[in-house]
């Protein structure tokens, strides 16, 4: 069973600052004095294996790496076993990220591992530890090792699966914030979510259904991703590819719209949602995976009362820390108790990133997509 006061705690130790800003400092100061000796594991290798973007815009090539043998202070090298796919990984490689990335680096954000090597005043993690933690643009997770600074790290128990543990602290912490502190859902209420099938969509779904107690209603492209949602908890299903949102939605609640709309699509199913909606609704953007930011017509929100909020998820671990904590400690208290259940709809070795980034870009991807570096994890 999962600890979770332990896992609460280390929470409120871990994940002080985003990636993007916590490694810009890092780097910047690498004139750090090293660890004199840093504590390792024994046989590590002298290279390793990493997904290496030489070119905004091009594919990752894999390349052997030597090995990190100076570990700063508070870092950790860990063996990486799953590192999920995010759709940010894929803005950044293509250089249409808010933050821009320099090449070259290896791209990846989200992994789960073992601690093979600590740095001088590690304390709070050992060798062998099983962990999950978010990766710099400059130490990305898409390779064997990856080198972590301690404050975006967090331990798990060794019976959390790797690719469960990959595959749910961006996603769950994103849908966990948007639905419980920015739509403030309660229990009996009517949730929509958008791109349902996908990594955040479903797991809004799950938390929406399974922790919040809510009606839900998940919209796809696809019948085999409609099934796939309604499997995983939603109530109501509405495909996009052939069924019409408003009519359908007004059917579904009987005329009187849903309360609350997590969307990531934008473009023309952002305004279908907002036109569906109940008075005093809110609508929660998170994403536009369409690639279309949507003008919202404000009369609507005169007429029905109603609001739109936007989340952005990584920020809130330097604009509100316990806020942020908070996400992770209630994804990871829901996880304890069994309320939910992250999934992975395909994995995939490192020598195949770029098939990985193909299937989320083609939208033909369902949950979360994970790159695991060696067969063996």
């Amino acid at each position: 069973m999962l600890c979770t006061r332990h896992l609460c705690q280390a929470a409120k130790m871990a994940f002080q600052t985003p990636p993007e800003v916590l490694f810009r400092n890092v780097l910047r100061h690498k004139s750090v004095t090293a660890a004199r000796t840093a504590s390792s594991g024994s046989g590590l290798p002298s290279h390793f294996q990493a997904a290496m973007l030489q070119d905004l815009g091009q594919p990752m090539v894999v390349q052997r790496l030597p090995m990190p043998t100076d570990i700063m202070k508070d870092q950790i090298l860990v063996e990486v076993e799953a590192a999920a796919v995010n759709f940010s990984d894929i803005l950044k490689a293509a250089g249409q990220y808010q933050v821009k990335a320099t090449v070259p680096y290896v791209p990846g954000a989200e992994l789960c591992g073992r601690v093979r090597a600590v740095g001088e005043g590690v304390k709070n993690f050992h060798i062998g530890q099983k962990v999950v933690g978010l990766a710099s643009k400059g130490d990305g997770a898409f390779a064997e090792y990856c080198l972590l600074h301690t404050k975006t790290v967090l331990p798990v128990p060794d019976a959390l699966s790797p690719v469960t543990g990959a595959s749910m602290i961006i996603s769950y912490g994103t849908s966990m914030m948007a639905l419980t502190r920015t739509a403030k859902v309660k229990a009996g209420e009517t949730v929509l979510v958008t791109a349902a099938a996908g990594a955040t969509g479903m797991a809004a779904v799950d938390i929406a259904a399974h922790v919040l107690g809510t009606e839900v209603i998940a919209v796809c492209g696809g019948a085999e991703k409609c099934a796939l949602a309604k499997e995983r908890g939603a109530h109501h299903t509405i495909d996009y590819n052939s069924e019409n949102l408003r009519e359908k939605v007004k059917e579904i609640t009987q005329g009187r719209g849903v309360n609350v709309v997590l969307d990531q699509v934008g473009g023309d199913i952002f305004l279908q949602c907002l036109k569906s909606i109940a008075e005093e609704g809110r609508l929660v953007t998170v994403g536009y995976a369409s690639g279309k930011i949507p003008s919202i017509p404000a009369n609507l929100l005169l007429l029905k009362s109603c609001s739109v909020h936007g989340v952005f998820w990584g920020n809130t671990s330097v604009t509100n820390p316990p806020v942020f904590f908070k996400s992770i400690q209630d994804t990871m208290t829901a996880l304890q108790q069994g309320k939910i259940k992250p999934y992975c709809g395909q994995t995939f070795p490192l020598n195949q990133v770029n098939e990985a980034f193909d299937l989320v870009k083609s939208r033909k991807s369902t949950g979360k997509v994970v790159i695991v570096p060696s067969p063996n994890s």
